[in-house]
């Protein structure tokens, strides 16, 4: 594919490390799902060198005119290695050459230190640890280059279960969880669950955003809901799910647990802090296990609410609570697959992967740190925040401090205290609970801490971007105009990122949510409103139920008491 970079610079174009530079080239293909009308070379990755073969695909075509823009609203055509009708068979899922050897029961231990440890489901039911921490494996699963390379052609749900099994151990057998990956992808608008989409010569988009809600959220909550009804299945327990959300995490979670047996959910947002796509998206659902609650205060203010119930003795003692936000290590589990099933689309692991994430509560760029801490190639992962930018300080500086959270056109990334950076913390600092607790404890009283030089040493995977209002604009408006894409905002803050941090390796951009459920900011930027699906095309005329309350722990706590199932 030619790319072509402009001779003269026009002066309206914005110069600096995140300028977004001009492109003229051929339009995008789609790999693993959809493609434009035109010939193309599709690569297709293989173990003979480090780029991979090469095999052609030529579709119909009556012209040779540019392509349209793909319809927002409708799955992209399928077209290649996870498409029934794709022209070169896929790889059978059979058992690996090389027989793998994982724990019988993984172990789970807490980043402060001093709770127990826990197996798989426990660790799953329980959410939060009990001294506050968070759960994360005793160890890292090690894949070898044979075991990744295995992974070539196969499905995404034969990819999760070979990524997932290492940390499930024998809470289920791999035939259960392909039962219940198969269960989980099936409600996916895409063959390929996640396709990769090309931009340019280097530069891919992920799309996370082919699951019921439109959010990548989807990927790990829809598989979510089914292990807790299948871990509680039998028992006389009774789960109460409290979450916070900065809009996408809320109607991921109350897709998947609505109607739900042995679950409770009460989801927290902050009020007039979401899109009117995500409140009602949550507040539409009218299932009677399922409990929307608008707080007053922003993103933070709900998460320290939840944090706050779960350690409070005499509420987590009455109700088991469990949680369904990223603090939630099976949720960070299903994230790590698609990045393994995008860098071996790309070449893994002949040739390393560059990712770039927007980020607010860090859980879905850890995810691709544990990637890269199982074996895979990952050659860089860029944090994209916005102008609310803690971690970027963090990683640049070594500042973790709270600002004030600013509202933005990317609700999701409007955060000041990110939860997952625990996680980081608590593995690059030599696991030292009792440390890492010292660390917490004095953030949480002062509202700033430094991190040390072996954080901030062994960080060194990690790259930051703060991307701004003008130039997530100019991101939106290179992808529409130049590259025939339209994304979100939030999506176009990592875009924006990618393409000024931009190295040798492919770099792949996470997309997290559909266009259309931040339809004003797309118009804004582009011209253009994307429709949303016609799965959730009646989505406004549906009526909401939510309650509204002040942002205090008294208040909400009354409000849950008055609703959940006490402890049997």
């Amino acid at each position: 594919m030619a790319i072509r970079r402009s001779e003269t610079a026009d002066p309206s174009t914005p110069r600096g490390p995140a300028a977004i530079a001009r492109l003229s080239y051929t339009p995008p293909i789609r790999y693993d799902g959809g493609m434009s009308d035109r010939r193309f070379a599709v690569p297709v990755p293989s173990r003979t060198g480090p780029m991979g073969d090469f095999d052609t695909y030529v579709p119909s075509t009556s012209s040779t005119s540019a392509p349209e823009s793909p319809r927002i609203g409708t799955p992209p055509p399928r077209s290649h290695a996870d498409s029934p009708a794709a022209p070169r068979p896929r790889k059978p899922a059979v058992a690996p050459s090389r027989p793998r050897r994982y724990p019988a029961a993984m172990r789970y231990v807490s980043t402060r230190g001093a709770a127990p440890a826990l197996d798989f489901r426990d660790v799953t039911l329980a959410g939060l640890a009990s001294d506050g921490g968070l759960y994360l494996p005793d160890a890292w699963p090690s894949f070898t280059r044979e075991q990744i390379a295995d992974l070539a052609g196969l499905s995404y749900v034969d990819t999760a279960v070979a990524v997932m099994t290492p940390f499930i151990g024998d809470a289920l057998t791999p035939a259960e969880l392909k039962e219940l990956c198969t269960q989980a992808y099936g409600r996916f608008a895409h063959a390929a669950v996640t396709p990769l989409v090309q931009l340019d010569h280097d530069q891919w988009l992920l799309e996370l955003f082919h699951g019921p809600t439109l959010a990548f959220k989807d990927v790990a909550l829809q598989l979510l809901g089914l292990l807790f009804e299948r871990f509680l299945k039998g028992s006389n327990d009774h789960l109460t799910i409290v979450g916070a959300t900065s809009g996408d995490t809320g109607s991921a979670a109350i897709d998947a647990l609505a109607g739900r047996a042995g679950v409770d959910i009460f989801m927290l947002h902050p009020h007039g802090r979401v899109s009117d796509v995500q409140r009602r998206q949550m507040t539409t659902v009218l299932a009677p296990n399922v409990h929307n609650i608008a707080i007053d205060g922003d993103f933070d203010t709900a998460q320290a609410l939840v944090k706050a119930m779960f350690n409070d003795p005499g509420f987590s003692g009455r109700f088991h609570l469990s949680a369904v936000n990223s603090i939630n290590w099976a949720r960070l589990m299903a994230q790590v697959v698609y990045y393994f099933y995008a860098a071996v689309r790309l070449g893994a692991p002949d040739r390393a992967v560059a990712f770039s994430v927007p980020t607010g509560n860090f859980g879905d760029v850890f995810a691709g740190y544990v990637a890269a801490r199982m074996g895979l190639p990952v050659a860089k992962l860029i944090v994209a925040t916005n102008v609310n930018d803690i971690l970027h300080r963090a990683l640049s500086a070594g500042d973790y401090s709270k600002g004030i959270v600013q509202q933005t056109p990317t609700p999701s990334m409007d955060i000041q205290v990110s939860s997952n950076f625990e996680r980081l913390l608590f593995d690059l600092g030599g696991r030292d609970g009792a440390a890492l607790a010292d660390q917490m404890r004095g953030f949480e009283s002062s509202g700033a801490m430094r991190l040390s030089n072996a954080q901030q040493t062994g960080a060194s995977l990690f790259a930051s971007a703060r991307v701004d209002l003008d130039d997530m604009t100019l991101a939106m408006r290179w992808a529409h105009d130049a590259a025939g894409q339209i994304v979100d905002p939030h999506t176009a803050i990592a875009l924006a990122a990618a393409r000024a941090q931009a190295g040798d390796a492919p770099m792949v951009t996470l997309a997290t949510a559909h266009p259309a459920k931040f339809g004003d900011a797309v118009e804004r930027a582009t011209g253009q409103r994307p429709a949303l699906p016609a799965r959730v095309g009646d989505l406004f005329d549906r009526e909401e139920r939510c309650a509204h309350l002040p942002g205090t722990f008294e208040a909400v706590t009354a409000y849950i008491a008055e609703r959940a199932r006490p402890r049997a």
